[in-house]
């Protein structure tokens, strides 16, 4: 079966609002250019026990969940230990990540033309970075080196562990991707059909929708209603979404519906997912 697919954000900046989050809709965009979808996304500040809660969550859960944010080094970030106590699990330096973050560390000491100081505090506190629950595997960092790491838990879950930074964090996801879910893409393709209905109410409609979803069951009914739209004003946008062979059907079962409740309707709307 295609797993199903979760997203962690951590970070106080998030919640905040300090900063806006860009994590959610790139990560949408990356599995849908493979066929697969979000099923659903977690926000967390930086509270230790609130972030060992999500993960043991996300670790018992069986799905694929990329975390993001909070695998430095600083005071304020808790990920790496947080994961480690969710899994009960040591911290150990991996040795990849620390040869990883030793190159690193001579690439910049070159780039600003001062010699590289092995045993230098600033630099042995850098290797913290590449500690990890045992057992972790790194993800490459094709942007600067640094890895993230990524571990399962008892309950099937695997949890893939990337930076905060954007320009980090989608190349690193992309690569977990691409290296470990190929055989799940494009296997089932989606497809949204939809129509604009005016002025209807969403309880008028409720029956026709569960009588769809009974008669259909591997298709999901959505309505998405709007009060004030600049173009349509109120109305709802009523659809069916599921595996592309079986949304036909109950899309003219919903279209004969709407009919047969004597539904103002507007335009029709079709996306392949």
């Amino acid at each position: 079966m295609t797993p199903t697919f979760g997203l962690i954000i951590v970070g106080d900046e998030i919640l905040s609002g300090k900063r806006a989050d860009k994590h959610m809709p790139k990560v949408i965009e990356l599995l849908a250019a493979r066929g697969l979808s979000l099923a659903y996304a977690d926000y967390v500040g930086d509270s230790p026990d609130r972030i060992t809660a999500t993960l043991q969550r996300a670790f018992a859960s069986g799905d694929v969940v990329f975390s993001c944010g909070g695998i430095g080094a600083t005071p304020d970030d808790h990920t790496r230990q947080c994961a480690a106590r969710a899994l009960g699990r040591e911290l150990v330096l991996h040795p990849d990540a620390e040869a990883l973050i030793r190159e690193r560390m001579q690439d910049v000491a070159r780039e600003q033309g001062v010699p590289y100081e092995a045993d230098r505090p600033d630099n042995i506190h850098r290797l913290n970075m590449g500690v990890f629950p045992a057992g972790a595997r790194i993800i490459p960092n094709p942007y600067n080196k640094i890895p993230g790491f990524s571990c399962e838990g008892a309950g099937g879950g695997a949890v893939h562990f990337v930076p905060g930074f954007p320009v980090m964090a989608w190349p690193m996801i992309e690569g977990v991707l691409d290296q470990h879910y190929a055989e799940f893409f494009n296997r089932t393709p989606q497809t949204e059909q939809s129509v604009v209905v005016y002025g209807a109410m969403e309880a008028a409609l409720t029956p026709l929708m569960e009588r769809i979803e009974k008669m259909h069951p591997l298709v999901r009914v959505f309505s998405l209603p709007s009060v004030d739209h600049p173009q349509y004003g109120r109305h709802i946008e009523l659809g069916v979404k599921g595996p592309a062979p079986s949304v036909p059907a109950a899309w003219q079962e919903l279209k004969k519906g709407l009919h047969n409740f004597g539904a103002n309707c507007g335009p029709e709307l079709v996306r392949n997912l």
